[in-house]
């Protein structure tokens, strides 16, 4: 399985300038829908500088988020202390 994985891998690697010019005309292509247009705009520049990181809110929202996690993982069966009728997420 992982020989067919590799070989799928390769040969789409193997178009990927072909594509990158697909997506380049496509972008620049008036006549295309503005929607096709972003669309490969974004492909581009994923593809050329990574999509970009996504914010999990302020700094308190990710250490709150990251503690219900913790409990979620970790202490299963614990019960949330806003509402002790549910359990945690």
């Amino acid at each position: 399985m992982a020989k067919a994985v590799t070989e799928i891998r390769s040969l789409a690697r193997s178009h990927t300038r072909t594509a990158l010019n697909v997506l380049v005309a496509v972008m620049r292509n008036t006549k295309a829908t503005p929607p096709a247009r972003v669309a490969a705009a974004n492909a581009i520049l994923d593809r050329g500088w990574g999509k970009p990181t996504q914010s999990l809110g302020n700094d308190e929202n990710a250490l709150e988020l990251i503690h219900r996690i913790e409990r979620v993982i970790v202490q299963p069966d614990h019960v949330d202390a806003e509402n002790p009728d549910r359990e945690s997420l």
